[in-house]
């Protein structure tokens, strides 16, 4: 994910200075080296990083936080609330209209996934209570409004679209539309460039003076580097941005963009969107973002995402079936589908403070295990299911058969069900019955 890098080098400085009694000037200056150097390797502008360091070496040498905190504790408060600082401190929701549709004109470079990521927020905006509309108004890339309408198709969100007019002309009616149908928000997906020009500019200016925009929200790829501080400058410029979602957050992408964009151009990032489903939009959060990239973690996100995604009531069901001994295979297969919707296991793993790193070979055997067990539970019959203690042997080479596995592989599934039988009896022995 972006700001891996990162993340790893503050860590190590951190536990450097776990084994210092105070500071001095001396392993002051040698931290503070290694900070500006890990920011510049991340790709953070040279100017963010030297304000940056400045910032965390005044405030370090404040008296009043000496005083009240080991210097190891100190240095990571300081630099935690410094890259909330950069991150723009708060929140920033999106604007809604309430007596008309609230218009969010998405804009951007070809390539940075305003398309897709057009759809994303209009999945977001729907699960959160809106009625919202995409309208398809790239004239110019080809199968650009085909793209559209499969992603609406597949969130079921309506698309609008009109064949052989201006950008302009798509724009306006698709408000009228939206008036007379009761959609409350209009996602607009403008036409991108492989670079800025005066005529990608001038339509959207046109745009801007023909419907009232609410919001006019840039996208950027993390990928782009310090160039993207242009793009949004220039973007700025002209348009009057007011958001930014920053898009494919979960590559290897450096993070630098994300920590200088806001400090450089003033544009709030509204959202992050990482991996190619279309849940994977998430609000941007400074805080949150800043105890990842020190190794907090974030589990505020990870409650919120699995309160969206998992049933509270199957969960809570699952568990005192686990609890009271009854726990079968079924239970099983839904607890492992529950965990599937949260996303990857690198994905999970990564809002949880403390946890090491796993290597991506070892992420993909877990996901591979995951996936054969899956498929050996689905393989057998719904009683076989509920009462594992019939699976022998016949059956066992006809489960394997069907899962295409092997029948040591049933074996092995049976073998984990038993061990997760045996850890709920003793969590039960120490816990008594209470139900959750």
């Amino acid at each position: 994910m972006a700001f891996e890098g990162l993340q790893e080098r503050l860590q190590g400085i951190f536990k450097k200075l776990k084994g210092q009694g105070k500071l001095t000037e001396s392993n002051m200056d040698e931290m503070l080296k290694e900070i500006r150097i890990a920011l510049l390797e991340a790709d953070v502008n040279f100017k963010v990083v030297k304000q940056f360091v400045n910032n965390v070496k005044e405030k370090a040498l404040g008296e009043k936080v000496m005083a009240s905190l080991t210097p190891s504790q100190m240095v990571v408060k300081i630099v935690k609330d410094e890259l909330v600082e950069l991150f723009g401190k708060e929140t920033a929701p999106l604007k809604f209209e309430l007596s008309r549709p609230t218009v969010i004109m998405m804009v951007g470079l070809n390539g940075s996934g305003k398309t897709t990521t057009s759809g994303k927020l209009a999945k977001l905006l729907k699960k959160n209570g809106k009625n919202p509309l995409l309208v398809a108004a790239d004239i110019y890339r080809p199968a650009a409004v085909e793209q559209l309408k499969t992603i609406a198709k597949q969130i079921d969100v309506p698309c609008f679209s009109m064949e052989n007019t201006s950008a302009e002309k798509i724009a306006t009616s698709a408000l009228d539309y939206a008036k007379n149908n009761n959609f409350n928000v209009v996602i607009l997906d403008t036409a991108g460039r492989l670079q800025i020009d005066e005529a990608l500019m001038k339509e959207l200016e046109n745009i801007s003076s023909l419907i009232d925009i609410t919001e006019t929200i840039l996208i950027i790829d993390a990928m782009s580097g310090q160039d993207s501080v242009n793009v949004a400058n220039a973007f700025h410029e002209k348009l009057n941005v007011t958001g930014l979602i920053m898009t494919k957050m979960d590559s290897d992408a450096r993070g630098g963009a994300a920590l200088s964009i806001k400090f450089l151009t003033g544009i709030p990032i509204k959202y992050v969107a990482s991996g190619e489903k279309m849940d994977d939009i998430e609000i941007f959060h400074p805080d949150r973002m800043a105890d990842r990239i020190i190794g907090m973690g974030d589990i505020l996100t990870l409650v919120e995402q699995a309160q969206e995604k998992i049933d509270e009531k199957e969960a809570k069901k699952a568990v005192n079936k686990m609890m009271s001994g009854k726990f079968d295979l079924e239970d099983m297969l839904t607890q492992m589908e529950q965990v599937n919707r949260l996303g990857s296991i690198s994905k999970i793993l990564r809002f949880i403070p403390g946890m090491p790193k796993i290597s991506a070979e070892d992420m993909d055997k877990a996901q591979v295990e995951m996936k054969k067990t899956k498929a050996i539970i689905q393989s057998m019959t719904p009683y076989e299911r509920k009462h594992p203690e019939v699976l022998k042997a016949s059956r066992k080479i006809r489960i394997a058969k069907g899962s295409a596995m092997q029948v040591s592989d049933v074996n092995n599934v049976l073998k984990k069900y038993e061990q997760s039988k045996e850890l709920m009896k003793q969590m039960k022995g120490k816990m008594g019955n209470r139900a959750f």
